[in-house]
């Protein structure tokens, strides 16, 4: 699976997520076996690039290479020069987002509303791909199966996108009116792959090692992507890869080691965020380790009481070491929360949280 120049170690890749796909979380995939990771998307608003929030989405300090970093927008201009300054920050991929069905960014027809308007988004792709092609910056590009059920043209865009020169698309298998509800399906996706010369890769409700073998074979796309089934499951990565290349299936993990991969994670959330914000944003990746296990609904009513870290780190020691007294391994039916989506992945509980800590 390759890139561009990049070869990636596998072809099963982590969706970008807005509050999700941060850098510790795309750091913990990776280092879990996912091959490839795209940031949260990034504005185009010049205005915008200044801020904390921005800032901390730039923020690529020891990521292991490729950097991808998707940008948002609805003018060509601006998304070129988007680009270029994230570029200029660490980016080595650009990807374009035409796949987020966020209310927030489709009323200002971002996202996956350029599908509405076809020459917006051409343009918009020969403005990005104009600005890096003479940087040596591959572009990609995440879309949906197009805006509603009676206008899927997924397939027209692809063919326009790959005629500009992106150099990769993945396709979410739901329309823009779909949201996340209902089934993906998986036929567009699959149309797109035998009409495209470069990497397809296929996104939604890719859950398990079994379903992502599934999708590989309904669609024949190059890789799968994989969102809101790793939020708190970020492991999940490597049990697909492993699945994909040996047909077994490997042992949930150790009780201890998700302990370990949990604290870490915090402690590396913590330092991106600061204390204040980062134990308010930490309680949504806390609450989806615990769901499905025994005692972690009253587990996560209890943490989101806690306001330090110290406290954080020590009942989330607490509750680990107390499971694995009971348990060796999780239980191979404990499933993490489906708090969000591609895009806007915050539990509806955290948005009281969300508004107090965006100004820290």
């Amino acid at each position: 699976m390759q890139i561009g120049q990049y070869v990636l170690p596998n072809n099963v890749f982590v969706a970008p997520m807005a509050g999700v796909t941060d850098r510790p979380f795309r750091q913990l995939c990776k280092r879990l076996g996912a091959g490839y990771a795209v940031s949260e998307m990034v504005t185009s608003r010049r205005d915008l690039w200044d801020s904390l929030k921005t800032s901390r989405r730039a923020d690529h300090t020891g990521e292991a290479a490729p950097i991808a970093v998707q940008i948002a927008g609805t003018d060509a201009p601006m998304m070129a020069a988007a680009a270029a300054y994230n570029i200029e920050r660490g980016a080595q991929i650009i990807d374009i987002n035409m796949g987020c069905p966020a209310k927030k960014v489709c009323n200002k027809w971002a996202g996956s509303a350029l599908m509405q308007d076809e020459a917006l988004a051409l343009q918009i792709v020969e403005a990005v791909v104009a600005a890096c092609a003479p940087r040596g910056v591959p572009v990609t590009l995440k879309m949906r199966t197009g805006w509603c059920q009676s206008n899927k043209n997924a397939l027209t865009l692809a063919r326009a996108f790959e005629s500009a020169g992106v150099q990769m698309i993945a396709v979410h298998g739901r329309t823009r009116e779909q949201g996340y509800k209902g089934e993906a399906e998986y036929d567009t996706v699959a149309s797109v792959k035998a009409a495209l010369s470069i990497p397809v890769v296929a996104n939604g409700d890719v859950d398990s090692p079994h379903k992502a073998r599934e999708v590989l074979m309904r669609t024949g796309a190059d890789a799968v992507m994989i969102g809101r089934a790793a939020q708190g499951r970020p492991w999940l990565f490597r049990e697909v890869a492993h699945f994909l290349a040996t047909g077994t299936l490997l042992a949930p993990p150790l009780v201890g080691e998700v302990a370990r991969l949990l604290l870490d994670h915090l402690l590396d959330h913590y330092s991106l965020y600061g204390e204040f914000t980062g134990v308010r944003t930490a309680r949504k990746h806390i609450g989806w380790y615990v769901r499905g296990l025994p005692g972690g609904e009253a587990f996560r009513g209890r943490m989101n009481t806690l306001e330090s870290p110290e406290a954080q780190l020590a009942a989330v020691g607490d509750f680990f070491t107390d499971l694995g007294g009971r348990m060796d391994r999780l239980p191979a039916s404990a499933q993490p929360e489906r708090g969000g989506a591609e895009g806007d992945a915050r539990p509806a509980s955290d948005n009281q949280e969300k508004q107090k800590a965006a100004s820290a």
